[in-house]
């Protein structure tokens, strides 16, 4: 039976682009905002362009933070890409205005320290040995970006947990900032990996074989 992929669905995000390279997987992929189904699949995806703070109008009007958050209460996976990575932080700062996230982990997502903006394009990341996402990837692989914010810095809890646990992957462009995220059941990209041609195929086939 094929693995039961859910993208989604808020009104943000390359969603067929997803689609498609989730479904070259082999994965069983819906598009959706029921949240069922998007409760109930096997992993949940969600994506994301534009403004963090349009992006949570979009997902808290389709009650996505409650479906992510509920997944995550169950250890059921959820991978979040580009802005679908930033609102998972506890908040966003854009021209000034702060917007709060899901608050899934500590932190704020700011704009890049960096001379051109946005930054787009390849990059190479630094990721840990242990990935699950990365594994199988050669150091110099690149991935495809296209932001102008991110986490620049990993906050830990009061106490610590769980997110002493996680696994960071760094990456450059005017100074360092998180390109992916490995928490337990929660992973998330700033890069596009449905955009990243053989190297993202590579890393969505990590994460939906993950799954099962």
């Amino acid at each position: 039976m094929a693995t039961k992929v859910t993208i989604l669905d808020y009104g943000s995000g390359n969603l067929r682009s997803a689609q498609r390279a989730l479904e070259r997987t082999g994965a069983e992929v819906t598009v959706t905002h029921d949240p069922e189904v998007a409760e109930n699949c096997d992993g949940l995806v969600v994506p994301g362009v534009g403004a963090f703070e349009a992006c949570m109008d979009g997902l808290t009007a389709v009650k996505g933070e409650r479906i992510i958050g509920r997944r995550l209460a169950g250890g059921r996976p959820v991978l979040g890409i580009c802005v679908g990575m930033q609102i998972l932080f506890e908040r966003g700062v854009e021209f000034g205005v702060e917007a709060q996230g899901c608050g899934e982990w500590p932190g704020a997502v700011t704009q890049l320290k960096a001379p051109v903006l946005p930054h787009m394009g390849w990059n190479t990341v630094d990721a840990p040995q242990d990935s699950v996402l990365f594994a199988g990837l050669d150091a110099d692989t690149r991935f495809y970006f296209v932001h102008s914010y991110a986490a620049q810095a990993w906050e830990m809890d009061n106490d610590g947990s769980p997110l002493k646990a996680a696994k960071l992957t760094w990456a450059e462009h005017g100074g360092r900032f998180l390109a992916a995220v490995e928490n337990g059941a929660l992973s998330a990209t700033q890069f596009h990996p449905e955009k990243s041609g053989d190297a993202g195929a590579h890393l969505l086939r990590n994460w939906v074989e993950s799954l099962t």
